[in-house]
């Protein structure tokens, strides 16, 4: 995997969380391009992980063995029909990390043969704890498999799915995932504040809170219903608070929400596939 060149069509966060986890894990920098339209950004990219730039997408993909797709899936079409011939002319692995943009979509831009690896990844892996869920196509050899899982380890954990649907699962579940969990943090410090704590205060016990209970998730062999009820007393306080959470339809509410993100990933895909 070291011995491979990596190109990164487009220089934005995820991109650059996905360069500095390969150099972190043993990648030269002088094996990694990256173009992108943002000469400041590239040069930016340069000079933190000394890596090749370049504002020509095809220079990338001469270079490289592996090309991934990290631009923003608006312009993905563009960028893709840019591409294709060289693409096909060099023979390369594609990794699609362009939400909502499906795998017949990306072959149409690309060109049939191609070998395409179509991944969901979350935002926490700018922090090196991401959690990515990948699909190949039916060109992808198990060489391709390999290599697309090393680079998104590179910034977590990566899961195999069986059917590119359950790309819209995944992303209801892990790619909008953050953002609910941020949601209950931000209503748990309101409650904080009216109960009479500080800002600071509630923001750091709600934090450590939110730390505490994903590593106890982690580590324990425990369903996450038995770590409630491992620390839900009976007619104590938690299980108080447990009861107002479930009269208000909590548990039935999450799942129409997710199911809903579901929903909206597969309009997206559609919506995002008619060029």
């Amino acid at each position: 995997m070291h011995s491979e060149n990596i190109g990164f069509v487009g220089g934005g966060n995820m991109a650059a969380s996905l360069m500095s986890g390969l150099i972190a894990s043993g990648h030269s920098p002088q094996k990694i391009w990256v173009s992108d339209l943002d000469e400041t950004k590239l040069q930016s990219l340069n000079s933190n992980l000394e890596v090749n730039i370049t504002t020509d997408n095809n220079d990338v993909v001469k270079h490289c063995d592996v090309v991934v797709l990290s631009v923003k899936p608006q312009v993905l079409h563009s960028v893709a029909t840019n591409i294709s011939d060289c693409l096909q002319e060099h023979d390369r692995l594609v990794i699609s990390i362009a939400a909502g943009i499906n795998q017949q979509t990306l072959a149409k831009w690309l060109g049939e043969n191609i070998a395409i690896v179509r991944c969901m990844p979350n935002t926490p892996a700018l922090v090196q704890t991401g959690a990515t869920a990948l699909h190949a196509n039916s060109k992808v050899l198990d060489e391709h498999r390999d290599f697309a899982e090393n680079i998104l380890r590179s910034v977590g954990i990566t899961v195999w799915v069986g059917a590119e649907s359950e790309l819209d699962a995944v992303t209801a579940v892990s790619g909008s995932g953050p953002a609910y969990f941020f949601l209950l943090m931000e209503s748990m410090q309101k409650a904080a504040l009216e109960l009479g704590l500080s800002e600071e205060v509630a923001s750091l016990l709600v934090q450590q809170t939110a730390l505490g209970a994903a590593k106890i998730a982690l580590e324990s062999p425990d369903s996450p219903g038995q770590l409630r009820a491992n620390v839900t007393s009976p007619g104590g306080t938690t299980q108080r608070a447990i009861e107002v959470f479930q009269q208000g339809g909590f548990e039935a509410l999450v799942i129409k929400a997710l199911k809903a993100a579901r929903d909206r990933s597969i309009e997206m895909s559609k919506e995002l596939g008619e060029k």
